[in-house]
């Protein structure tokens, strides 16, 4: 059951020792699209995290805190609700950025379980988190907006360079749209690890359960770090504007 009653998504807590670790499953119909409900949804889901970490006793929350995202089936997520964006612009990008930007700072450790295809604003999600572990057998992480016609805008870019490197990678991510498996991706470093289906989930709780004491007590620490290690891309994200190459027109 989850804790709260929020449509789109499922918040649990899967070890009941350790009450400071959370999963948030996406569940926004096979291809979990990131519309403006699901994007309000996932905001209201990390409220309900803050608050209970706040309320967690003095000996649990000396455990520290962590939140991994999965889906189910063929997608993590297929990204974006294109056509919505497209119609609304701003109002719908900048909500994005500020989901992207509020999970590269969350203030404890974030592991995204990648149980299928992660493509363009669905690869943006897994980029946010600290960690990803990703199903070996099926599924690609891409940037597929050149394939699509869409340009890139800054906060979006910002992203993933902040995520993806070398040079090399990154030019075969956003120019080449090279779809990656699981073991490109980890070969490329931007995948921690590639594991079976069956121990997606479990490998992704190894992962939190082993970060979180890096924020026992809770303190600000973990996200002031976070805020800082990250402070350009944040800033991309959320000085809004949806003009690719705008910079341009002063060379």
């Amino acid at each position: 059951m989850s804790l709260i009653d929020i449509p789109l998504v499922r918040l649990t807590r899967p070890d009941p020792s350790f009450p400071g670790l959370f999963v948030l499953q996406l569940d926004n119909g096979p291809e979990n699209r990131i519309t403006l409900d699901l994007i309000s949804s996932i905001m209201q889901a990390l409220d309900h995290i803050d608050q209970c970490l706040d309320r967690l006793s003095e000996q649990d929350s000396a455990k520290g805190g962590a939140l991994i995202t999965t889906a189910t089936g063929k997608f993590y997520s297929n990204g974006l609700a294109i056509d919505d964006a497209m119609e609304i612009g701003d109002a719908f990008y900048q909500p994005f950025m500020n989901m992207l930007s509020r999970l590269l700072t969350f203030r404890v450790p974030t592991v995204a379980a990648i149980n299928g295809h992660a493509f363009a604003g669905g690869c943006m999600l897994a980029l946010a988190h600290d960690y990803r572990v990703m199903r070996a057998d099926r599924g690609w992480i891409a940037m597929n907006e050149i394939d699509i016609g869409i340009p890139l805008i800054p906060g979006m870019a910002a992203i993933v360079k902040a995520k993806v490197k070398p040079q090399n990678h990154l030019r075969e991510c956003l120019l080449g749209a090279h779809r990656f498996k699981a073991s490109d991706a980890v070969a490329a470093g931007f995948v921690d690890k590639a594991v079976e289906e069956s121990q997606l989930v479990d490998t992704a709780i190894q992962y939190a359960k082993a970060l979180a004491p890096k924020t026992r007590g809770l303190s600000p620490v973990f996200h002031l770090i976070k805020a800082e290690m990250y402070r350009d891309t944040v800033s991309m994200l959320l000085a809004g504007g949806t003009s690719p190459g705008s910079y341009m027109s002063k060379l």
